[in-house]
């Protein structure tokens, strides 16, 4: 789903919303999220998950098209768990 399919679909079931008020909703979710890991702290949503960062060290890689190799600088990603009642909806069968 993108962005603004979610922006469509939370206007839709909250009609006394404007769907521009709910789009800077979501903007400022997401950008308090995007903040709050680049400044490495966790974000949990009950039910949901939780995201964090994990940091990556350096590495030796291999470029696949030309087969050299090539030294990967260490970085931080973020990290998505899932939550146990989020893993039985989404298996469930219907």
């Amino acid at each position: 789903m993108i962005k603004s399919v979610l922006v469509q679909r939370i206007a839709a079931r909250n009609p006394h919303l404007y769907q521009r008020d709910v789009e800077k909703i979501v903007d400022a979710i997401l950008g308090v999220m995007v903040t709050a890991l680049a400044h490495g702290d966790r974000i949990e949503i009950r039910g949901f998950g939780a995201f964090s960062v994990k940091h990556r060290p350096a590495r030796s890689g291999r470029n696949p098209l030309t087969g050299v190799h090539v030294s990967v600088e260490p970085k931080n990603v973020p990290v998505f768990k899932s939550r146990k009642e989020m893993h039985k909806r989404r298996n469930r069968q219907e």
